[in-house]
């Protein structure tokens, strides 16, 4: 088991004849990825052979030889793609993804960032309406080891196991994943650090408590906004299964602006310090760093078991 990417995760690549999508195609094919086309209406018909060794935790079968279709719609029709990855640029990301939505595609992960938060905003409701699940904007996809990756995150990093990740920023997901290497994970996901993003940690949260084959959860947060105290709020109340989380800002200088778009602080509410509190009310161990995170996940391992 896994959530929302598994083996069986048929793949598209909105944007895959450009520099950004060829270069992590070529890397989720090596990963296992069962990417099934690529799509860009000019160059409808060709295939893009991309040479990639399988690699040897991977499903097998997935096709080096691309097709490239015009549209999302033709893609799914000729391959039953149920997922895509957007790599498209922030100006036409909107209608990368409306499209998609209109196609009927069950996840839309989107890697593109510098969206402007009104084109997020539009495309987020229109895919809620269509029944789409998006992750992102601005992250870096998620990946389910040893069966399937979609975006950007290094496959090489971690193993499979039984942890399940939910974080807003990249980097901090390939650290932990890189700490926890040898116990593994489940599924790993990257919602994003945008003001607005589709899939929260509210939604991992639900799924992972759901997910038979995760033990416990890793909740990666950051200063600004109040996604994390909601996160809190909704562990007290649904899920049993143990939870460690990671705050990033605690260092942050007051009254700076920080790097992601959803980092802002209003007094202290969105500060580390309040987050933690608020998780910590919920039975969430917090660790100060990635690596104190990591040893906080090994010994709630050793307690469980």
């Amino acid at each position: 088991m896994a959530i929302h990417l598994t083996k069986e995760s048929r793949v598209l690549v909105q944007g895959m004849t450009g520099g950004e999508g060829m270069k992590h195609t070529r890397r989720m094919i090596a990963a296992g990825t069962n990417v099934v086309g690529g799509v860009n209406p000019r160059k409808a018909g060709r295939r893009v052979d991309f040479d990639v060794p399988q690699s040897p935790n991977g499903p097998g079968g997935a096709p080096t030889a691309v097709p490239v279709f015009g549209s999302v719609a033709e893609g799914m029709d000729a391959t039953g793609a149920d997922v895509t990855v957007v790599f498209v640029p922030p100006a036409f990301a909107k209608h990368a993804v409306v499209e998609a939505a209109d196609a009927g595609i069950g996840l839309a992960v989107v890697i593109t960032e510098g969206i402007p938060v009104h084109d997020s905003v539009a495309f987020l409701a229109h895919a809620r309406h269509k029944g789409t699940r998006v992750i992102g904007p601005n992250c870096p996809g998620l990946i389910t080891p040893g069966q399937s990756n979609a975006g950007i995150i290094p496959a090489d990093i971690a193993e499979p196991g039984r942890i399940g990740l939910v974080s807003k920023s990249g980097t901090l997901t390939y650290q932990l994943m890189h700490e926890l290497r040898d116990t593994g994970f489940s599924t790993c996901v990257g919602i994003g650090g945008d003001p607005v993003v589709g899939t929260t940690h509210i939604d991992c949260l639900a799924a992972f408590q759901d997910d038979p084959d995760t033990d416990l959860i890793v909740l990666i947060g950051e200063i600004g906004g109040d996604a994390e105290e909601r996160a809190a709020a909704y562990i007290r109340d649904h899920v049993t299964k143990p939870v460690v989380g990671y705050i990033a800002g605690f260092t942050a200088p007051e009254g700076r602006t920080m790097g992601h778009a959803g980092a802002i602080v209003s007094g202290s509410s969105g500060t580390a310090q309040a987050k933690k509190e608020a998780l910590e009310a919920a039975g969430v161990r917090v660790g100060r760093t990635p690596t104190e995170t990591a040893r906080q996940v090994l010994a709630a391992l050793d307690a469980d078991a």
